[in-house]
């Protein structure tokens, strides 16, 4: 008797609605009849609560990247011989779907994973994902040949890694569609049917416009749309989509001809659907799709088909199985569905060519060809790869540090972030201060547009609320509160003005909520309505903000004109103290030194003012020059600072110094293309991991937490809101650069990570 193998299968996993988890579990349902056992690591969206069968035995969630680690160790503990992930860009968390190769790196077991998107035109970022993925893979599993060719002339990736399976489809009796439509109550008419999860990429209003010749000629015609709206679509916008097409039907007093019938339905119903649908009608948007579940069915039950031409329907529908329609082409949609609807004869060929075809697409075929897949690839393996350290503080070789949120999400409570904390637990009795709520939502902003992690979105909104309440009549802020919920200043400082001004610019210009960037628009402009800055920090800070409102409105002129008339202001600071061995904005280093640059460089992004350029690169390399020494940053202390001609401070260097560095240096980098600054931006990040003056590791990988700085005595061990904060900024910053890079060269290939470097506590 055949031996029986154990496999782990990765993917998202019904109850979730989604076609991906229908393929998994229909997958090991397969598996199962050809002797090989399967579990199941279930990807979970967290705004999602699911009820799953006792066959998942581990969650990950999306966007938490320890879970994929865990995971890993999980799957290597569990005696599988092998795992099967189920592939899916929108399914797996990270910038360009990246979490899913921390798994595939610390995975000890071969791995197969199937394809169920192939891009031919991919963004540089996810071409290299899934190049990463391939490089962890043994087989690469496509559903269909003109995935072979792309993987080959696109990716690079040898035929010889690559398998081609049929997307699996139930075994059903070829019947007359007539069998089932009194279960719909369709009965005596002729029905046209789509199905699937509901989204704008799948066309359903061209086949509404095509519907009114149809119908004049034949009243008898019913257009079934079959299918709940698409869940990440319904959280992101509801049911704007099914709203308008049903408008749609009204204009188009097609009332008594289309259906809608808004439900995620089970096998069986589906099966009754499709047997009942005379015509099958895929009017897909996208040239791309390489795969269609849907599809496939409705091949693999013999159903006479109409499609736009998209890759995977092109080669399903070749030989007379269907007929297509050029995408948008509302007239041949038209045409070719009277032309079927009138000669029952081509009808039932193209069924009958269909059903044919369809039988090798059967699951009991599909699972068979996995199973001998896995088979070859196990019996293949000849000793088992070394042990990783998937738990704790673990760095992969040439990776930077993860941004996390934990410490951030820890910190703050309904009404905002606490400043301090002693160790890691926040201090209640100093209170809030909009200084850093508005870096705080400056920075999760950053995160959730890297990442989309539902919860930095919760936090941009408190924090936001903050702010709003934090503002004056006349447009200023107050800065401290205490828990009381009680602002105990009577007005905020520059730098606080300026630091809201940022936050609110960077709200208007990146937040995904259309309302919270009108609140933040309404809060900005009322603030730079009787705007007059002195210190230079204050300024820049100002000047980030006025930019990323730029960004957003770039015809915004009175903006415009007052982020020129701040960048002249610093000009003129940094004309009146420059000279050749002090080329900076005033007589002092002291803090968040690494903003003034910062500001002077995105002024000349906004205006293309030359002058503005070369003051924030000779005021940049001056600050690395002052703060760069043996190999790492030694940045100015805060027990003193730096005067000029004065003895500079070392001790009570802070975090900010560190962040705002990165952050200056990956901007440089971005405007010159001088290596020199994407150097200097990791040796700041590396400050944090204990390139330091002390040898310490100041930054926590596991919640995100900073320490407050370097002392004479060591580490400042608490770890309060801007230390965090900054860090925060900074890795994000060198996050971003790093994705840019890749999107930079495209065609190098990702190295193989195969040793990891434990950090010392």
């Amino acid at each position: 008797m055949k031996k029986e193998r154990k496999i782990a299968l990765i993917g998202t996993y019904p109850p979730r609605a989604c076609g991906i988890a229908t393929f998994t579990a229909d997958l090991r349902q397969a598996l199962r009849k050809n002797n090989q056992k399967s579990m199941v690591i279930a990807i979970t969206n967290e705004a999602d609560s699911l009820d799953y069968p006792e066959e998942v035995v581990f969650e990950i969630r999306q966007n938490r990247i320890d879970d994929y680690r865990l995971a890993a160790e999980y799957i290597n503990f569990s005696g599988v011989d092998l795992v099967c992930v189920q592939h899916e860009f929108g399914i797996f968390g990270g910038n360009f779907g990246r979490y899913v190769t921390e798994l595939l790196l610390n995975l000890q077991k071969p791995v197969v994973t199937t394809l169920h998107t192939v891009l031919q035109e991919p963004a540089p970022g996810l071409r290299e994902t899934l190049l990463r993925i391939a490089d962890a893979s043994e087989y690469l599993v496509v559903l269909s040949k003109k995935a072979i060719s792309i993987l080959k002339e696109v990716y690079g990736i040898p035929e010889s890694k690559i398998a081609m399976i049929h997307h699996g489809v139930p075994d059903t009796a070829f019947i007359d569609p007539n069998f089932y439509k009194d279960k719909f109550k369709v009965e005596g008419r002729f029905v046209i049917l789509t199905f699937g999860l509901i989204s704008r990429n799948k066309g359903i209003e061209f086949m509404l416009e095509a519907l009114p010749p149809v119908v004049k000629a034949h009243p008898e015609v019913v257009y079934i749309i079959l299918g709940a709206t698409h869940p990440e679509v319904k959280r992101r916008e509801g049911e704007e989509y099914r709203v308008w097409l049903k408008r749609r039907v009204r204009e188009l007093n097609l009332e008594n001809n289309v259906l809608f019938f808004d439900r995620y339905v089970d096998f069986e119903q589906l099966c009754e659907f499709i047997g009942a649908a005379d015509i099958y009608v895929t009017p897909y948007r996208s040239k791309e799709q390489i795969v269609s579940g849907t599809l496939a069915y409705a091949v693999g039950m013999g159903k006479a088909i109409v499609s736009t031409p998209y890759f995977y329907a092109e080669e399903m529908l070749a030989d007379g199985r269907g007929r297509l329609v050029d995408f948008q082409d509302v007239e041949g949609l038209s045409n070719t569905l009277l032309q079927l609807i009138e000669d029952e004869a081509s009808r039932h060929r193209m069924r009958k060519l269909a059903y044919q075809f369809g039988r090798q697409m059967v699951w009991q075929n599909v699972g068979k060809s996995y199973a001998t897949l896995f088979d070859k690839i196990i019996s293949g393996q000849k000793k088992p790869i070394a042990l990783l350290q998937t738990r704790g503080k673990t760095v992969f070789v040439g990776e930077m540090a993860e941004a996390r949120l934990e410490h951030i999400i820890h910190l703050t409570d309904d009404t905002g972030i606490f400043q301090h904390a002693i160790y890691n637990v926040p201090d209640r009795r100093h209170g809030y201060c909009t200084d850093d709520v508005a870096r705080a939502l400056v920075a999760v902003l950053n995160y959730y547009q890297q990442y989309k992690d539902p919860r930095a979105l919760d936090l941009a909104r408190r924090y936001l609320s903050f702010i709003h309440y934090a503002q004056m009549p006349d447009g200023r802020f107050h800065n401290f509160m205490n828990y009381s919920r009680q602002f105990i200043d009577h007005c905020g400082s520059e730098d606080t003005i300026g630091r809201a001004l940022w936050g609110l610019g960077v709200t208007v210009s990146t937040s995904p909520d259309e309302k919270m960037q009108m609140l933040a628009k309404n809060l900005f402009e009322r603030t730079i309505e009787n705007l007059s800055l002195q210190y230079p920090r204050a300024i820049a800070y100002a000047m980030c903000g006025l930019y990323s409102f730029l960004e957003r409105y770039e015809g915004a002129v009175a903006v415009r004109r007052l982020l020129t008339d701040m960048a002249e202001q610093l000009a003129s600071l940094y004309q009146s103290t420059c000279s050749d061995d002090w080329p900076w904005f005033g007589d002092s280093l002291t803090y968040a030194n690494a903003k003034l640059p910062q500001a002077m460089l995105l002024a000349y992004q906004a205006t293309g003012e030359q002058s503005y350029k070369k003051i924030g690169l000779s005021s940049l390399d001056f600050l690395l020059e002052q703060t760069y020494r043996n190999g790492y940053f030694d940045f100015i202390g805060n027990q003193g600072w730096y005067i000029r001609g004065q003895q500079r401070a070392i001790f009570g260097q802070q975090p900010i110094e560190a962040g705002y560095t990165i952050e200056t240096c990956c901007l440089a980098y971005e405007i010159t293309g001088n290596p020199f600054y994407l150097d200097m931006a990791r040796a700041a990040v590396e400050w944090f991991l204990g390139r330091n003056r002390l040898g310490v590791r100041l930054y926590d990988f596991t919640t995100g937490a900073c320490c407050d700085g370097i002392d004479p005595q060591g580490v400042n061990m608490n770890q309060g809101a801007e230390s965090t904060i900054c860090c925060l900024l900074g890795l994000l910053a060198a996050s971003r650069q790093r994705e840019r890079q890749t999107d930079e060269t495209p065609t190098t290939p990702p190295a193989t990570i195969s040793t990891s470097t434990t950090i010392a506590s």
